[in-house]
């Protein structure tokens, strides 16, 4: 087997890594979005109605639809707008993260419960 040509080799400097940012940004989003729409479910009794989709379930139906449906346009958007771009993913990540984090700690009922 021999060597990989220099010339034939792509560097990753090169390459654009807006897709795969896109997609980590829109998870932590997707994880935010989740819990923001359950609090305002929770919170008003007209969305609450609102997120009824599924009767056996009540607003979760709703709730977790919702979220899946703007995380996917949040992708879909970013993925067009950065796929032949580089961003800085530490920033992406760092951005993605924070979001996670929040998303997980709204959806404990005594953080929720404050708002």
């Amino acid at each position: 087997m021999s060597a990989p040509n220099a010339s034939t080799s792509v560097s990753s400097a090169t390459r654009p890594n807006g897709a795969g940012a896109a997609a980590i940004l829109a998870a932590g989003v997707g994880a935010f979005l989740i819990a923001v729409i359950a609090i305002l479910a929770d919170q008003s009794a007209a969305i609450k109605r609102l997120m009824i989709f599924w009767k056996p379930t009540g607003p979760l139906s709703g709730v977790t639809t919702c979220a899946i449906v703007l995380w996917l346009a949040v992708w879909a958007i970013l993925h067009a707008r950065w796929r032949h771009h580089t961003v800085a993913l530490s920033r992406v990540n760092a951005v993605a993260f924070v979001l996670l984090i929040l998303g997980l700690l709204l959806t404990f009922p005594p953080i929720a419960d404050l708002f």
